[in-house]
């Protein structure tokens, strides 16, 4: 039988790691970090997002207070085998897309910090 328990799971966790690329395990950081203490309103499909590190899915509602309050939405993020030194893509999917200055009706966001204003010492959180 295979043990479960939190130790064994942890070594599992570190010999896969070993075995990443210097962004894969940043990647793998983030997402665990991301997961475990998610930012108000956001979800985050560790298992969609495992299977393949470069794209994660997470879904997000509006916040209260604000115009899209009580609206859900689902944002695509893309990482190159260069991350952290290169930004994410990161696009609004499906058919609820944000009416907002900085979203394309394709769902693409134009932020300063999604491309010149990027920095490896950013992260996805």
């Amino acid at each position: 039988s295979v043990c479960h328990c939190f130790v064994c799971v942890c070594f599992v966790w570190i010999l896969k790691m070993a075995s990443l690329s210097p962004s894969a395990r940043r990647l793998q950081k983030e997402l665990m970090s991301l997961v475990k203490e998610p930012p108000p309103g956001v979800i985050v499909d560790s298992n969609v997002a495992e299977q393949n590190l470069n794209v994660w899915t997470i879904q997000m509602k509006g916040a209260d207070g604000t115009l899209y309050e009580g609206e859900n939405f689902t944002l695509q993020f893309k990482f190159s085998s260069k991350y952290p030194f290169d930004s994410p893509e990161v696009t609004f999917v499906g058919t609820n897309i944000p009416v907002h200055p900085h979203v394309y009706s394709n769902g693409h966001i134009c932020l300063s910090i999604l491309t010149e204003d990027w920095s490896p010492a950013l992260s996805v959180q």
